[in-house]
Order: C-alpha cells, then structure tokens, then sequence
C-alpha cells in the first residue's frame, strides 16, 4: 500500500501543474452549468409540480456536476494507459515489481482527484455566491453532508474501476478509440450525466438504479441536493461498496487473463 500512496502522491502533484487547462475547462463548465440551469427554469416555471425535484435540487445538482465532473465522467480518458497497450511499451510496464492493476488504478485516481481539486474552489466561489433562485445551498444537516462526502469518495472508487474494465479491453479491441466512444457516452447517460436519475421513466429507473452507473454521480449529487437522504441513502452506499468489490474482482480477473496472453511484438 505505500508504494499505491507514493504512485498516487506522484501523480496528484504531477496533474496540478496544468492549472491553465484547468482553468479554460472551468470556464466552459461555468457557462454549461448556466445554460442547463436556465433550461429547467423555463421548464419549471411552467409547473414546478409536475417534476421530481425541487427547483433548489436542480441547482444544487447541477453545480456540483460542473466542479467534480472530472471525478465522475468516463469520457476523461486517460491516455497513457491506452498507449502503452496499443503502443507495445506495456512491456515495460511489466517489469515493474508493482501490481500492474493497482498501480494504474491509484494514477488514474490521483489524475481525476487533482483536476477535481483545481476546479471545485473557484466553482463553489461562484455558485455559493450568485442570486436566488441560481445559487447553490448547503444539505440541510451535517449527517447529509457527512452521507455526501462518504458518497463522493465510493462513487470516485466506481468511476475509477469501471474505467479500468474500459482500458482492460484494449487488450483485446488493440484500439480505445470505440470503447472511449461507445461505452464512455452510454454510461455517462445512464450515471445522470445529461439529466438526473429521476427524470427517467419510472420503469427505466427501476432497472438502472441497481446497475454500477447509478453508483457513481448520481448518488452523492442527489444525497447532496436532498432528493435521497435518511435510510435511502444509507441504500445508496451500500450499493456503491457493493459495486466497487464487483468491479475490483472483475477487473483483477480481466486483467490477469489478458497478461497471461498478452504478446508484445518488435525489438
């Protein structure tokens, strides 16, 4: 495990030099942030009834997405673990003595939780800040906002080794390019990406909220914004850790079966 923290140290400081990508990136998610908000408040002024979630929610909901959406997107796609598998030089991957899983699922982390770190501070300084009815609000209790950061830190965990499942199958594709594509897309989708969980048909959510895409953004941003609190969220969390051992198990099972394959050719 020390070698797992040094790898992730390592990473996190590296990721925090490139602050003015970072930041060109903040300021495109500000103005999504604002045309997604100002979209549900046509909407919801319509009849705010006729949706399940309070207008607050949907705020709340949205600016969390834009300051941690590198922790939660699977379209974040980091490269060098494609390249290295498309490229040859997993083969000096190998001889590492560090398990080859873990060390990539402790860079990929790092990587996520540094852009996060970089763009949360300046988003919560705008969010908290603007004029009804646009700002963002605390959870109404510290045991939410307890819930919540417990719900952040899993979720990372399933974003984390699903993404693994997705480099894991370069071994096979010899190409990311379709898998980044394809299966980023799909489950940023069904994880709340685009619209939230509960704006699904009741029929579709009832399937979706047992799958691993539901254990990453969804749950801490609903907990956050109140629409799941008390034993719902406790649920929620048990699930999460549910899907991370799944995940773990799958992905050190894929792996273990594509290295004992794997051929790496050239001199």
């Amino acid at each position: 495990m020390k070698t797992y923290l040094s790898v992730f140290r390592i990473r996190f400081i590296a990721t925090l030099q490139y602050r003015f990508a970072t930041l060109a990136g903040l300021v495109t998610q500000f103005v999504w942030g604002f045309m997604e908000i100002l979209v549900y408040a046509a909407f919801y002024k319509v009849n705010a009834a006729a949706f399940p979630m309070e207008f607050s929610q949907i705020v709340s909901y949205i600016w969390m997405q834009q300051a941690f959406l590198p922790l939660f997107s699977l379209s974040f796609w980091d490269w060098e673990f494609s390249d290295a598998i498309e490229s040859g030089s997993i083969s000096y991957e190998l001889v590492r003595p560090v398990d080859l899983y873990g060390r990539w699922f402790f860079q990929a982390a790092a990587k996520r939780l540094a852009r996060v770190m970089l763009r949360c501070i300046p988003a919560f300084l705008v969010a908290f800040f603007l004029p009804e009815p646009y700002r963002m609000v605390l959870p109404p209790d510290f045991v939410q906002l307890l819930l919540f950061f417990m719900s952040v830190l899993l979720a990372l965990c399933v974003v984390v080794a699903f993404s693994m499942l997705m480099y894991i199958s370069v071994f096979y594709t010899l190409s990311s390019r379709g898998t980044k594509l394809v299966v980023g897309l799909i489950a940023d989708f069904f994880a709340g990406m685009v619209i939230p969980l509960p704006f699904f048909p009741e029929a579709l959510q009832n399937v979706i909220r047992f799958l691993p895409f539901a254990a990453m953004q969804n749950m801490p941003l609903r907990i956050y914004s109140g629409n799941i609190a008390g034993m719902e969220a406790v649920i929620g969390i048990t699930l999460q850790v549910l899907w991370i051992v799944i995940l773990l198990m799958i992905g050190k099972f894929t792996i273990r079966r594509a290295l004992s394959k794997v051929v790496v050719q050239g001199g």
